[in-house]
């Protein structure tokens, strides 16, 4: 009875193992990678969207900045009209020119008042359209850190792939995770 058995040497196990054992971790650092990338999609959107809200703002505030400007220009020129028209009042004598001026003294200090109001209003609109913007903006630092630390966790899961190395996993872990808390703090913490 000769059956012939065959004996692997130690060096052959090792390698069956590693390579069973290596195409479980690679699927694991594939499937992991894969669900990473997509959440740094949604943070990069996220982190896209309030910058966008924020220059939305910034722009409404220097809008209303100008808008401002212009209406305090036009309370001057009134001013000065009221001015001149006063300095004439008191100069002439006739008194048809004097009762048509005092009624344009009056009108331009009316315009001026108007033109006051509209220019505080402006004003107020301007500086809540900036807290608006600050507001929005808010989120965006953490946001950026969350997308860093997810970036590293994909580089740290993909040497893990080429290496084997388990604990460059752990890392990768670690880092996504500290990704997905600074996401999360940058809607709560708002």
């Amino acid at each position: 009875m000769s059956e012939e058995y065959e004996v692997p040497a130690a060096h052959e196990h090792h390698i069956e193992h590693e390579a069973q054992h290596g195409v479980a971790l690679s699927q694991q650092v594939a499937i992991f990678t894969a669900i990473l990338a997509t959440l740094g999609a949604v943070v990069s959107y996220l982190g896209g969207h309030t910058q966008n809200n924020a220059l939305i703002y910034k722009n409404e505030a220097v809008l209303s900045r100008t808008m401002a400007s212009d209406q305090w220009a036009y309370y001057q020129a009134k001013g000065i009209k009221q001015e001149i028209a006063e300095s004439e009042a008191q100069s002439t004598t006739d008194p048809a020119r004097i009762a048509a001026l005092k009624a344009d003294i009056k009108r331009y200090g009316e315009e001026k008042e108007q033109s006051k109001q509209q220019a505080e209003k402006f004003e107020k609109a301007s500086e809540e359209a900036n807290q608006q913007s600050e507001h929005a903006l808010h989120p965006h630092e953490k946001l950026a850190m969350a997308m860093t630390l997810i970036q590293i966790a994909i580089s740290a899961a993909s040497i893990t792939a080429l290496t084997r190395k388990r604990w460059l996993f752990g890392l990768a872990l670690v880092s996504a995770a500290g990704g997905i808390l600074m996401w999360i703090l940058a809607f709560v913490l708002v």
